[in-house]
């Protein structure tokens, strides 16, 4: 990004941000220190990979994989085969897969940073699933190529439409392959959208069993998140290239700022994360500080710009390559084409869990959605929820989300048990 709107994004960001950390927010638990990624963390705390770091020393086996996309992307996924030795058994018995997909900016490991008994993978894997979790093309873990380096301008060449082109059905195959049976899906945010625009285009249908969709992100024609206004910079402008949106890297004196400030006692750092997310309800104070020393991650530049081509256009739509000559050789239109949500297949179980006060998937966004999926969907495949005091974060690090929604996560798992 050029550095004047780097560093207007900046600002703004750092006001709201600098605003907001002084406001209350209710917290959960206040002791620091109680997660191994906690105390004396470092800036690259996962050097022995994201199973030895936060899996096996709970107990848990795990498997560190590698997965090739057909263009050429090298991509990190991990594999919880079955629960803790006395928890949900570690038999023989062929269990079901289920693939977990993050959102934009983080990586996997933000499914990881709770207790054991409150992060969805390990919640899963000890009820006797078979658990994979995908790491998309760009992040610390999933940062190569058969052909480009990363500091390669050509790396960064892709938005969410190769993500779910080529990302999401890669892994499908693998764990498919793998496993030999259909596959349970869970996503957060952009890991909704991914999957949303696959299915609409005949992709993964044969191998997916159902799709828990978090925080779905579809529409963004009322999003009010600052990443809202990061997009839409992108846009203004008229930044072109295919390099890489690496917020660490290009922000890095305000992320040691703010670090700074979250370490003095007395200062509340869910601020942090209010600009982008909205007020989460439901976040421990240890597991915050985890988060803000993992995340964020990189994405490509040509991603932003498909979000602000979302804010702009008012349509979930291919990526616009901003002329009539550039999109008919790629599309054979003069107009990106839009996304048809309604081919999603009907009787697919799909599983939605929103919040009130998500600012990224805005309530009257997904209401949207909803309208679509609603009246071209099996009516008892298609089950709602939403939750009156959740925000974006809520869903993934939430104390309670165990109890709030990963429990109906379960029990949607357990009542579709065949597509």
């Amino acid at each position: 990004m050029a550095p004047q709107s780097m560093s207007r994004l900046a600002s703004i960001y750092s006001f709201c941000v600098l605003g907001l950390m002084v406001m209350p927010h209710q917290i959960y638990g206040s002791s620091r220190g109680s997660l191994a990624l906690t105390s004396g963390i470092s800036d690259h705390p996962l050097a022995d990979g994201i199973c030895a770091t936060l899996v096996t020393i709970h107990g848990y086996k795990c498997q560190e994989h590698e997965v090739v996309t057909k263009d050429g992307y090298i991509l990190s996924v991990q594999r919880i085969p079955g629960g803790r030795v006395g928890v949900g058994g570690n038999g023989d018995t062929k269990r079901q897969p289920v693939l977990i997909q993050h959102g934009v900016l983080v990586d996997g490991v933000t499914w990881l940073l709770n207790q054991p008994e409150q992060n969805l993978p390990t919640i899963l894997a000890d009820q006797g699933f078979d658990v994979w979790i995908s790491n998309t093309r760009g992040t610390r873990f999933s940062n190569r190529h058969l052909s480009l380096q990363v500091n390669q301008q050509g790396y960064w060449n892709w938005s969410w439409d190769e993500l779910a082109k080529f990302d999401l059905p890669a892994v499908f195959d693998y764990v498919y392959n793998e496993t030999g049976q259909k596959i349970h899906y869970v996503g957060h945010s952009q890991g909704t959208l991914i999957a949303m625009a696959a299915l609409s285009e005949g992709l993964l249908v044969e191998k997916i069993k159902s799709a828990a969709l978090l925080s779905p992100v579809a529409y963004l024609n009322t999003v009010t998140s600052i990443l809202g206004v990061v997009c839409r910079e992108a846009i203004v402008a008229n930044l072109f290239g295919d390099s890489a949106f690496d917020p660490k890297g290009q922000l890095l004196p305000f992320f040691n700022i703010a670090r700074t400030l979250c370490d003095a006692p007395g200062i509340d750092c869910y601020g942090l994360l209010a600009p982008l997310t909205g007020p989460n309800c439901c976040l421990n104070v240890s597991t915050f500080h985890s988060f803000i020393r993992n995340e964020p991650q990189p994405t490509s530049m040509m991603n932003i710009r498909h979000c602000g081509q979302s804010i702009r256009e008012k349509v979930v739509a291919k990526y616009d390559y901003g002329s009539s000559e550039a999109n008919t050789a790629r599309y054979g239109e003069a107009k990106a084409p839009a996304y048809n949500l309604s081919n999603i297949p009907k009787n697919l179980p799909l599983f939605l869990s929103y919040g009130a006060l998500d600012t990224l998937s805005d309530v009257r966004d997904v209401n949207l959605l909803l309208g679509i999926l609603k009246p071209n969907h099996d009516a008892d495949k298609l089950t709602i929820q939403y939750i009156n005091n959740y925000a974006h974060m809520d869903f993934i690090m939430g104390v309670n989300a165990k109890d709030v929604v990963y429990s109906q996560v379960l029990s949607f798992f357990k009542n579709h048990t065949g597509f």
